[in-house]
């Protein structure tokens, strides 16, 4: 970002190469080893007292301690030299949307009001499941990865067991965009593909489906507020994982597959 400041022509450069010159992404060293990455985004920015970039330093330094490598200066942003004069207009809503389901479930007014939904997952619900699912999957001898994603399809909340390779995470991403897109948990797909092959390949490629069991619309008191992926094996299956998770942190009022009785001698 420094960079493209300093020379505008810069940042076609940058973005030819598939790079997003904006502050707010910082590798995560500790005693000189690189041991992944952080993105933070969403604060406006006021350096040197507040940005996004360092919201994340801030958080690496209180995890990890002084061997975090400090912040390189800010260069203020220079004034348009032909700034136009178009009018900006303001679009809020007078009142926050009111959420039909209980306050615990789904985000507050205030984030409500950006959002105009005051029937979307909160961080906090998100967060629950997750932990129910991890320790539920942990205490099956079996690892997951997991993605909730709100209505619009944005992340909500991502988590990763130790030990979970790159086709677990994925996987777990495609199965919660499919959840929420069918609406319906991906079993069904899965289970149709088994019964009846014939034409659902195409019908799932073509439309970007991913068939896999451990994908399962968030549905609270009749209400989609979100979808949650679940992949890595999770010890007792991967639906099971979300089920248990889901039930932790919604209770009676969430939605869950029910299976008919399976005829005797035959699997599930």
């Amino acid at each position: 970002m420094n960079e493209v400041i300093q020379d505008p022509a810069r940042e076609f450069e940058l973005l030819q190469l598939g790079f997003y010159p904006v502050a707010g992404g910082l590798p995560i060293v500790v005693n000189n080893q690189v041991i992944g990455v952080g993105g933070a985004g969403g604060f406006r920015p006021n350096p040197p007292v507040w940005s996004d970039e360092i919201c994340a330093h801030t958080a690496l330094v209180k995890i990890f301690g002084p061997s975090v490598p400090p912040l390189v200066e800010d260069i203020p942003p220079r004034r348009n030299p032909n700034p136009g004069g178009a009018l900006v207009p303001r679009f809020a809503a007078a009142a926050p949307p009111k959420p039909s389901l209980p306050p615990e479930f789904v985000v507050g007014s205030e984030a409500a009001g950006k959002v105009f939904d005051g029937d979307q997952i909160s961080l906090a619900a998100a967060k629950k499941t997750a932990r129910v699912c991890r320790e539920w999957a942990a205490s099956k001898g079996g690892l997951m990865s997991l993605y909730i994603l709100d209505t619009a399809g944005e992340f909500v909340h991502v988590e990763r067991m130790d030990g979970e390779v790159a086709n677990d995470l994925h996987s777990a991403l495609l199965k919660a965009q499919t959840a929420l897109r069918t609406r319906q948990p991906t079993s069904v797909g899965a289970a149709q593909a088994k019964n009846n092959p014939g034409g659902l390949p195409r019908n799932t490629e073509l439309f970007k489906f991913f068939d896999v069991s451990g994908g399962i619309p968030i549905v609270v008191d009749g209400q989609m507020i979100g979808a949650v992926g679940v992949s890595g094996g999770a010890g007792g299956g991967d639906e099971n994982c979300a089920i248990e998770g889901l039930k932790a942190a919604f209770g009676d009022h969430v939605t869950l597959p029910v299976y008919p009785a399976a005829p005797e001698g035959a699997a599930r």
